[in-house]
């Protein structure tokens, strides 16, 4: 029931409207204690995994990995958590959620929505069939950006000492963010980038660039395999280069069907 409820994490990559639920939240449900508040998917999963929170409210749409992507992750990492989605998604998935029994909050949110949204959670005292959830997940993530995402990336303009490289996106095998720069890793070798892993993130097609550490973001066209231990880790194979990538567990329900 309502007393089991003690813990949520906010994800919203948009500094403005994360604030601005944050600050709803705080008025709707005093006790309730935002235990972590995420700027991307990745972090979120990383939140999911260490606080184990009692809700999540999580935007659809974040850099890297999306907030169904975060939802999918924590069926494993924190299965006791109930998902609120943040969407901006249109009336077809608007009823889609409705019939799954999924609760969700409209942007921009409104105080009496996030009032009767509050009211649900605390009433609840069953999670709802993982089997629906995961149904819907597969549906909403079929469907494209309300808002239109814009073109992936081609190109890449990265320096490798003093020459300067034009590199196509599809021959990237990895990424990897440095203190200062992001490294791009192709079957050739390495450059650098400037531009920071989160930034570049919004960039990629998400269909073929995935998020595996809060640091590696991988091409899966490159991967010729993972290798799961008995801690819930995983290690990638590569096809073109002789590393392997480690996945930091939280990430490993992405590979559940490699």
């Amino acid at each position: 029931m309502s007393d089991a409820i003690r813990t949520c994490i906010v994800a919203e990559d948009e500094a403005l409207l994360r604030h601005a639920l944050v600050a709803e939240l705080k008025r709707a449900w005093p006790a309730l204690r935002i235990v972590a508040e995420c700027e991307d998917g990745a972090s979120a999963v990383e939140a999911l995994a260490e606080h184990q929170p009692d809700v999540a409210f999580l935007d659809i749409r974040m850099p890297g990995l999306t907030g169904l992507e975060v939802a999918t992750t924590a069926a494993e990492a924190s299965p006791r958590t109930r998902i609120v989605f943040v969407t901006a998604y249109d009336q077809y998935a608007i009823d889609a959620f409705d019939r799954g029994a999924i609760d969700y909050l409209l942007k921009p949110v409104k105080p009496e929505r996030l009032d009767a949204t509050v009211a649900r959670l605390q009433a609840q005292d069953t999670l709802p069939d993982a089997a629906t959830l995961a149904a819907l997940l597969d549906k909403l993530g079929a469907m494209p950006d309300p808002a239109g995402s814009p073109e992936p990336l081609t190109w890449l303009t990265a320096s490798a000492g003093r020459e300067t490289r034009l590199v196509l996106v599809d021959e990237v095998i990895y990424f990897h963010a440095d203190q200062k720069y992001t490294t791009v890793v192709t079957a050739d070798g390495e450059a650098l980038l400037r531009t920071p892993l989160r930034e570049l993130l919004p960039r990629l097609d998400p269909a073929t660039f995935k998020q595996i550490h809060r640091s590696t973001i991988v091409n899966l066209k490159a991967v010729a395999g993972i290798l799961r231990d008995d801690s819930g880790r995983g290690t990638l194979r590569l096809k073109h280069r002789p590393e392997t990538l480690a996945v930091s567990q939280p990430f490993m329900a992405l590979f559940k069907q490699m």
